[in-house]
């Protein structure tokens, strides 16, 4: 780079002078002063905010803060073509309001002279210029920046509904959830519920099926009452701060299980439901009353496990575990134990619900709702409506007309003998309730089917 020294010098008239060549910087030295130059319309901004009372200069700009207290800014003595800028910084102007105030004895946009002018508009820009004693300073452009970069979630699918400030995506089967804009590190953190397929129940003398895993996190900036098993703290935080689409997978309920001969009417477990890291497991299918190998008498693990059945001679299978595999909060719980005393006196477990156990099975003389019945599940308002989901399905018994009852949430009743209801019960659509076990009685129908999961989304949009 050159350097170019210029003394004072009388150019001929007409005579064109050039400072420096392309890329080259030309600057004054020590004490040296411009003229004739001209400014160009603009100002130098001055990157230091102004928080308080301050004086302009004549070709600057200034970014105010009005957000601790009102600030007022004197102009410079007016002379043709000085000019002024302002902007307000962090859009507060609304709040605490800022004023400018011209030099004694003169005007701004024509008005009385020294009389101020109050700024009350959130992001408001002004550029002023001195004209003359006639207007004074004069308003040459104005704007105002509202929008910054984005605060809140956008996005499309499933069922969506409004509660307040929150935006509800309803995922009753597979679908995506397809996020246009992120939200801020705090707005972008989502409330979520994920409910697995409930488990089927046994078709012959066993038990009822375990609820669909459920999991649940209550985000801070969506306010709604959440159930018990609510993972925050300490559970899985999805934040969304940028374009994004999540495959929604909604877990079908697990088949009821048939009579067939050697005792292989077991139900089947549910499907897992998913929501990006979340995966909330399908309850366990309930274990069958069987009359050949024991094993066929076991329930299935799950989100929460089923209920057993019964083994020749007496005796329970094993009872399905729920929270498997294991998270925190616990997605579910342990279905109850069969009880067989006499051929007359078969009885299945009840399946685990989201917030309790199954019901064991009543002894050889008892039976009956308290016996044998599903696990309750939990109730939660994360789609603006309290809504109890998760419960276990009954277990069945045969030697009293009364069924064992499905847990609160979807779970299916257990089906008995001698009662005008004696097949079994479907679990709830939607709810990850299980299905409940159903009686010996010949032609024996089949166990109830384990009602479909969900996945519900809430998130601040406002």
């Amino acid at each position: 780079m050159s350097k170019i020294e210029v003394n004072a010098v009388e150019p001929q008239c007409g005579t064109t002078l050039t400072l420096g060549a392309s890329g080259d910087t030309v600057t004054l030295g020590s004490g040296a002063s411009q003229s004739g130059f001209g400014r160009t319309g603009t100002v130098d901004w001055q990157t230091t905010t102004k928080t308080g009372n301050f004086t302009a200069a004549n070709g600057e700009g200034y970014f105010v803060d009005t957000t601790s207290s009102a600030v007022t800014m004197t102009m410079p003595s007016g002379s043709a073509g000085a000019i002024v800028s302002i902007q307000d910084y962090n859009k507060t102007f609304d709040t605490n309001n800022f004023t400018i105030t011209p030099a004694s004895g003169e005007k701004i946009n024509g008005g009385v002279a020294s009389a101020s002018l109050t700024i009350t508009t959130e992001g408001q820009g002004l550029t002023f210029v001195y004209v003359d004693s006639t207007v004074g300073w004069k308003t040459v452009h104005e704007n105002e920046f509202t929008l910054g970069g984005s605060n809140f979630i956008s996005a499309t699918g499933g069922t969506i509904t409004t509660s307040g400030d929150c935006k509800i995506h309803t995922f009753t089967g597979p679908g995506t959830f397809c996020v246009s804009t992120g939200g801020s590190p705090t707005n972008g953190v989502v409330s979520y519920m994920v409910i697995a397929g409930g488990g089927g129940g046994s078709g012959h003398y066993g038990g009822g099926g375990g609820a669909g895993g459920y999991r649940e996190f209550k985000s801070p900036v969506t306010p709604y009452t959440a159930s018990p098993l609510d993972g925050n703290p300490g559970g899985t935080s999805i934040s969304i701060t940028g374009a994004a689409a999540f495959p929604i997978t909604v877990g079908s309920g697990g088949a009821g299980g048939s009579k067939v001969n050697c005792g292989s009417g077991k139900g089947t477990s549910g499907s897992n439901s998913i929501f990006s890291t979340v995966t909330s497991t399908g309850g366990g299918g309930g274990g069958n009353g069987t009359a050949g190998p024991n094993a066929q008498a076991d329930a299935f693990d799950g989100g929460s496990g089923g209920g057993a059945g019964t083994v020749p001679g007496g005796g329970s299978g094993c009872a399905g575990a729920g929270n498997t595999p294991p998270v925190s909060p616990s997605q579910g719980n342990n279905g109850g134990t069969g009880n067989r005393c006499a051929s007359t006196h078969t009885h299945g477990g009840g399946g685990g619900g989201a917030s309790a156990v199954g019901q064991n099975a009543g002894g050889c003389s008892q039976a009956g709702p308290s016996h044998g019945s599903g696990g309750a599940g939990v109730t939660s308002s994360i789609n603006g409506t309290p809504t109890a989901r998760a419960g276990g399905g009954g277990g069945s018994v045969n030697s009293v007309p009364t069924n064992p009852v499905g847990g609160a949430g979807g779970g299916g009743d257990g089906g008995a003998p001698g009662n005008t209801c004696a097949s079994s019960v479907d679990g709830t659509a939607n709810t990850g309730g299980g299905g409940g076990g159903i009686n010996g009685n010949n032609p024996m129908p089949d166990g109830g089917t384990g009602g479909s999961g969900i996945v519900i989304i809430r998130y601040k949009f406002q």
